[in-house]
């Protein structure tokens, strides 16, 4: 994937402003207008899809190793870690972060959904609207000793909309601001640059830090408690401070655990991984025991277990370790390792010699290797110490009675816990450790791993960077599923540009898919074939249903009031009577969940006997139902709303339903597929096939019938939709097989999403007697010509003379075959020409019981036209 690349720096451009990077000078004048800036970008609203789709876009360049964005950021790793194999490991680690499923699932966990910022129901029973909103200006003070945290601390300020501007240290590199730099030139709106200001200075310019900290909303710092205090001293009236601070973590153990040696390889494994530079790294090893005797054995036991480690993540070969049977200990520091500084050679270098010394007083044990690489301090007093780190772990009692009173007055310094032991215990010890202050509890071996959407230091970062904001209405918005559609239409990406996708390639696709991406599996009705199978994550699913969710509360459908029915087809895997169970659970409506029975007089019963004054089903169906059980349900009277999905009513039958059943609405329930889901819905003022597009989950095209390009305004075309939603199958540029046309203007009903209107599927359009006839026709003529209200079926066949057409109509509604083959004959001018005048074709009309009329065994659809000259030929 190739990216634009970012404006260049200079050895003075130290500094990245809303998509350029600039000098000191320039910076200390902007400052000055730091204000209205942030006025200026907050007015334009950043939906969370922009920071998904450029995070997504970089983190795809991330992991290709040929990419020209990591060859633009090699200076800056190469200056901040030293290491090629730490270099890889940054990468690997942002790229993973950045990652669309990352980011989806972390404000799935910590903001409710994808779509935060848009002003939706809570409970869809109340006209009361509720969205996360950024806080407004966040400013980041990001620390000197992760690289990676600055630029993903400012991606969290993104995700919630905030104007962000950093501050990182002088002493960094400029990897922040050149990876900013990168993200927003994989944004092409420009939305993302206008919230980004990373600047690179020392603390002790306290101008500067006192104009970003001015007009700021929330201020996230990162450090120790001078620098948190700082940033307090800083913060405005009615800042919100954001504390990241330094904390501390341990291992604890029972005795099964640290006589395990694979527990004791485990622990090694956390010691050494980033050398305890993380908050979440072993610092102290508390045994569950108040026996001295046992904490020095452990500590001698444990050592060539770190010694194993050490060697093997210095990649030098083994250690020389000592143990606790060494007649000389090592003299102290006599090796410390190069790379350390002044400042954590010394720290090393006294704790070890004060523990020494007490040693005398049989209060503590040094085992410590003879170069310095790691360090094993035994104490006999279980009050928390902190570590020098670099491999330097404690190892203390603390018997299970008093973990409470002795690491609670330490609470806010405390975050993680690994624990060992038996499954009772680790249950047992987990409540115990999160009484006393532990945010977190983990495996030993697992300390510094972590999983998407996981609290930070007890938090939720997101939710600290936000406000939760509500709206409340009136029922005059009791139709009104989102707030946002009623200002503007949601912005969508651009469409892919790949080949275009059929069923054949869907299916082709699911060898491949892995099994954490196919939770859910659906068949389709098979209405255009052999049922296909679809594939959805659970997470994908529920994402689907309640954006079908707001399209049903659109058509009209009022959960506080209406009794549903659920009449779809229900079995053989098949997805309509389950979808629209979970819409109308996530509506929290009253449902009445029937499905669809052959038994037409007991589903009337209850459909009475429980008061149903909404029914949702497929009109095949229902329109059997009404005819079977006119009698019954027109003296019950109650059916005041029908909403369908599938299929569409006639005319006639929309005026049957209306003026003999007293049915006020009758509405499209959703328009879907079931590979891609739902697509689309009616509103209130929608009539006959125009449905608004569910743009949030979808990207639409309209593509001409015969050529793969776009069709010109009002022209009707292939309805081509790429799915943005699914984590796991990936459906882009699918032709569904319907056509449509885009419907021009904001709708009566005030939203904004677009519009289109069905003009049936390719599948409508048959040819034969060399001529094309579109099934539409038939059904308008005979609505039209002969007042039919009944269902319409087109059999193509062959005989010795040549190919037949047979027009099956219900016998309920029409009685006369020869006057109805006359009106087509003469309505449908091709029809007329093929059969009296070339005598291309033969046509006739049967008069059936609806029964006979072939359906899917999945859906119960009506198979509009059924093609038998494959079959007899």
């Amino acid at each position: 994937m190739t990216l634009a690349a970012p404006p260049a720096t200079t050895h003075r451009a130290l500094h990245y402003w809303q998509g350029e990077f600039i000098d000191d000078t320039e910076a200390t004048a902007r400052l000055a207008d730091l204000p209205a800036l942030v006025e200026e970008a907050l007015a334009e609203p950043l939906p969370t899809e922009t920071v998904l789709n450029a995070c997504d876009t970089l983190s795809a360049a991330l992991r290709d190793p040929a990419s020209a964005v990591r060859e633009r950021l090699h200076p800056q790793l190469a200056d901040a870690t030293g290491d090629t194999t730490e270099m890889g490991e940054t990468l690997t680690e942002l790229a993973a972060a950045l990652a669309r499923p990352a980011l989806e699932r972390k404000l799935l966990r910590e903001l409710g959904g994808t779509g935060p910022e848009r002003l939706t129901r809570p409970d869809a029973r109340e006209t009361v609207f509720e969205a996360w909103a950024p806080a407004g200006l966040l400013v980041h003070i990001a620390p000197g000793n992760a690289a990676a945290v600055a630029p993903l601390s400012v991606v969290e300020g993104l995700l919630t909309g905030n104007v962000n501007v950093l501050k990182t240290s002088s002493g960094d590199t400029l990897l922040a601001q050149r990876l900013l730099a990168e993200l927003a030139a994989a944004d092409p709106t420009g939305a993302l640059a206008r919230r980004v200001v990373a600047l690179r200075f020392p603390s002790g310019r306290r101008e500067w830090l006192r104009l970003m900290c001015a007009p700021a909303d929330v201020i996230a710092v990162w450090g120790g408690e001078d620098a948190v205090a700082g940033a307090a001293e800083l913060a405005p009236p009615g800042c919100r401070l954001v504390e990241w601070g330094h904390k501390i973590s341990f291992a604890y153990l029972t005795r099964v655990a640290w006589q395990d040696p694979a527990t004791l390889e485990a622990l090694a494994a956390d010691v050494c991984r980033l050398d305890q530079q993380a908050c979440s790294s072993p610092q102290v090893v508390y045994l569950d025991t108040e026996d001295s005797e046992e904490v020095f054995a452990f500590a001698a036991s444990f050592a060539p277990v770190l010694a194993k480690a050490t060697a093997a993540a210095l990649d030098t070969g083994a250690a020389s370790p000592s143990t606790g049977t060494a007649a000389v200990p090592p003299v102290v520091g006599t090796a410390i390792p190069p790379s350390l500084d002044a400042a954590e050679q010394a720290e090393i270098t006294t704790t070890e010699l004060l523990t020494r010394l007490e040693q005398h007083l049989g209060l503590t044990k040094v085992i410590a290797a003879d170069d310095g690489t790691w360090r094993v301090l035994a104490d006999t007093r279980p009050a928390l110490t902190a570590s020098p780190l670099h491999r330097s772990i404690w190892v203390k009692p603390l018997p299970a009675r008093d973990i409470t009173a002795t690491l609670r007055p330490m609470r806010r310094y405390l975050q993680t816990a690994a624990v060992g032991g038996s499954r009772a215990d680790i249950a047992r010890l987990s409540r115990t450790l999160l009484t006393a202050g532990v945010l977190r509890v983990t495996p030993v071996g697992g300390m510094l791993d972590s999983y998407d959407g996981e609290p930070h230091d007890g938090v939720y970062a997101l939710q600290r960077y936000s406000r939760r904001v509500s709206v409340q209405t009136d029922d005059t918005f009791q139709a009104t599923a989102c707030l946002d559609d009623l200002v503007a239409a949601p912005p969508t990406p651009a469409p892919p540009t790949g080949d275009l996708l059929d069923k054949t390639g869907v299916q082709a696709q699911l060898a491949t898919l892995a099994p954490e991406h196919a939770h859910l599996h659906f068949r389709s009705g098979g209405t255009t074939g052999t049922p296909a199978l679809s594939v959805f994550t659970n997470h994908d699913y529920d994402t689907q249903m309640r954006a079908a969710a707001h399209g049903l509360l659109a058509a009209g459908f009022d959960p506080a009031r209406d009794r549903a029915a659920n009449l779809f087809y229900c079995g053989g895997m098949y997805g309509g009577f389950i979808s629209f169970f979970s819409i109308l659970e996530r509506l929290n409506a009253t449902q009445i969940p029937l499905a669809a029975g052959t038994d037409h007089a007991a589903v009337a019963e209850a459909l009475i006997t429980h008061h149903a004054d909404t029914i949702l089903g497929m009109p095949s169906y229902l329109w059997q139902l009404f005819n079977s059980q006119s009698e019954k349900l027109r003296a019950y009277g109650g059916i005041r709303k029908v909403f369908y999905g599938g299929e569409h009513f006639t005319t006639e039958q929309r005026r049957t339903l209306n003026d003999t059943f007293g049915v006020e609405v009758i509405r499209s329930a959703s328009y879907g597929s079931t590979d891609l889901g739902p697509l689309g819905y009616q509103c209130t003022h929608a009539h006959g096939a125009v449905h608004h597009v569910l743009t949030e989950l979808h990207t639409l095209e309209i593509l001409d019938p015969q050529e793969d390009r776009p069709v010109r305004a009002g022209e009707a075309g292939r309805l081509v939709f790429t799915s943005r939603t699914r984590s796991g199958q990936r459906l882009e540029r699918y032709q569904i097989g319907d056509l449509g046309r885009v419907v021009e203007g904001i709708c009566p009903c005030g939203s904004h999403a677009p519009r289109i209107e069905l003009l049936g599927r390719h599948g409508d359009v048959l040819r034969i007697g060399t001529y094309f006839y579109n099934y539409r026709r038939f059904v308008e003529t005979a609505q039209e010509q002969l007042g039919y209200r009944g269902e319409l079926q087109l059999v193509l066949s062959t005989e010795t003379t040549g190919e037949l057409l047979t027009v099956r109509l219900e016998g309920e509604y029409a009685t006369d075959p020869q006057r109805a083959r006359t009106a087509f004959l003469t309505a449908i001018p091709e029809l007329g020409t093929a059969v009296t005048e070339e005598n291309l074709l033969t046509c006739t009309v049967e008069i059936v019981d609806g029964t006979a009329l072939e359906r899917t065994a999945g859906s119960g659809k009506l198979r509009t036209v059924v093609d038998l000259r494959t079959a007899s030929a």
